[in-house]
């Protein structure tokens, strides 16, 4: 099977040119066993695959690196170097001090000796210890955003990570972390897809020359009612003009939104159809009918009750 060329962009953060795929592989938590992870990543690589997406929270670090140690060492992809590998620090180790060592145990799962990219997976702290979700209200404290950052630094000064980023941070908070970075960050994940386009922050992080990740990019994961971003009329419509899956239409408007995105899919049909968006393109009266669907966030945060600040009232 021909692997597909996958276009990239450049995170402009980064000591050196650090290329990442617009397209990855996410491995977001879901009920099944961790062999189906393994197996799914394997395929994802041998279609195309060059970006794949874990976080510590997500419990797939290990399987994530098994896969890599086997898709090698089946000559899938010559070397590490021909990957990008993403994970994300979680709110338990949202703590200056233990930055370093949270990535260090995530480089341990995974087997590898650098990330390609490295996120805060939340702009909250909470206390150190064990991992629960949703994080209850009194686990909550105070985030030392400057402290964490500078450690992220080290991070990357001492080459365990190739950049850093954060995720589902906002304007505001995005503004506060660049009036003190030494290194901006590289990339902001957040969610983002057609029922939650997210115009605002987009618009500020190319400004400020931040890569955008969506993920959720097909409104999935948590979902709760009907999904509005794949099975609305208005995407179905235009995936049967264009003969294209609801998928490929909703990837594809994330790809001329200049943005990345991190699909999860463990179909190996449906994983073959996600790469298939690149030779073909939405005309003006698409985008059109698109800015229209109806907007509401799915993701309202890992704690519970949700804080009432976290996004900053921002759309």
């Amino acid at each position: 099977m021909a692997v597909l060329e996958i276009p990239s962009v450049v995170l402009g953060s980064s000591a050196g040119e650090v290329k990442m795929p617009v397209i990855g592989m996410g491995s977001a938590p879901d009920f099944t066993c961790k062999a189906d992870t393994k197996e799914a990543i394997v395929e994802a690589i041998r279609q195309g695959y060059r970006h794949l997406d874990t976080a510590a929270a997500y419990g797939s670090e290990a399987a994530l690196g098994e896969a890599i140690k086997e898709a090698l060492q089946l000559g899938l992809v010559p070397s590490r170097q021909h990957l990008f590998v993403t994970s994300k620090l979680w709110c338990t180790n949202n703590h200056p001090h233990l930055v370093l060592p949270a990535l260090q145990n995530s480089l341990r799962n995974l087997q590898l000796q650098y990330l390609d990219l490295y996120l805060i997976h939340w702009p909250i702290s909470a206390k150190p210890g064990k991992f629960a979700f949703p994080i209850g209200e009194e686990d909550v404290v105070p985030l030392d955003l400057e402290g964490v950052w500078a450690a992220m630094e080290e991070c990357h000064r001492l080459g365990l990570t190739r950049a850093i980023g954060v995720s589902n941070f906002s304007v505001k908070k995005l503004d506060d972390l660049l009036s003190f970075a030494t290194l901006p960050p590289a990339v902001n994940q957040v969610e983002m897809n057609l029922a939650w386009q997210q115009k605002k922050l987009l618009d500020y992080c190319k400004s400020k020359g931040i890569v955008m990740t969506a993920f959720s990019p097909l409104r999935k994961g948590a979902s709760r009612g009907p999904n509005e971003a794949m099975e609305g009329d208005v995407v179905t419509e235009i995936a049967e003009a264009r003969g294209k899956s609801s998928a490929q239409v909703c990837l594809r408007w994330l790809y001329e939104q200049g943005v990345t995105f991190v699909p999860k899919s463990y179909n190996k049909e449906r994983m073959s159809q996600n790469l298939q968006i690149f030779d073909w393109s939405l005309t003006q009266d698409d985008h059109k009918k698109m800015s229209e669907i109806k907007q509401q966030r799915l993701i309202q945060g890992p704690t519970k009750p949700q804080l009432p600040d976290l996004y900053d009232d921002e759309i």
